[in-house]
């Protein structure tokens, strides 16, 4: 069915539509599982336009009308606002200053803690022979 013939229809009209297209839609994928029939051009029109039958349903819904044959005018372009230079602040550097430190304390611990655990799974290692 044409997209202008379905937004012609009633919601009451929409939607037994849509339930004959999903009807069909299943009737013809159980024959396509059956191997009674290859209808894969028939089975993206009816998926195709269930879509297009759900999308008119739900701008009526939300009170959205697609036909816009005049363009509304567009609203005036405000002048721009004189952008300021932003400086970074004293406390993000201090914060990043401490932080820096924190994060090299942690990596050494780490480095210190490795050679620790290799050193007990080679004994575990050693113990299972």
């Amino acid at each position: 069915m044409e997209l202008v013939k379905m937004r012609n229809l009633s919601d009451e009209e929409l939607a037994h539509q849509e339930r004959t297209s999903a009807e069909q839609l299943f009737r013809l994928r159980f024959q396509v599982s059956m191997g009674q029939n290859d209808g894969v051009k028939k089975l993206r029109e009816l998926r195709k336009e269930i879509a297009q039958i759900k999308t008119i349903a739900r701008e009526r819904e939300l009170g959205i009308h697609g036909d816009a044959k005049e363009p509304k005018p567009a609203a005036p372009a405000a002048e721009p606002k004189a952008v300021k230079a932003v400086k970074a602040r004293p406390a993000v550097k201090a914060k990043a200053a401490k932080a820096a430190p924190a994060a090299k304390a942690k990596a050494r611990s780490a480095k210190k803690a490795a050679p620790a655990a290799e050193k007990k799974t080679a004994k575990a290692k050693v113990t299972r022979k």
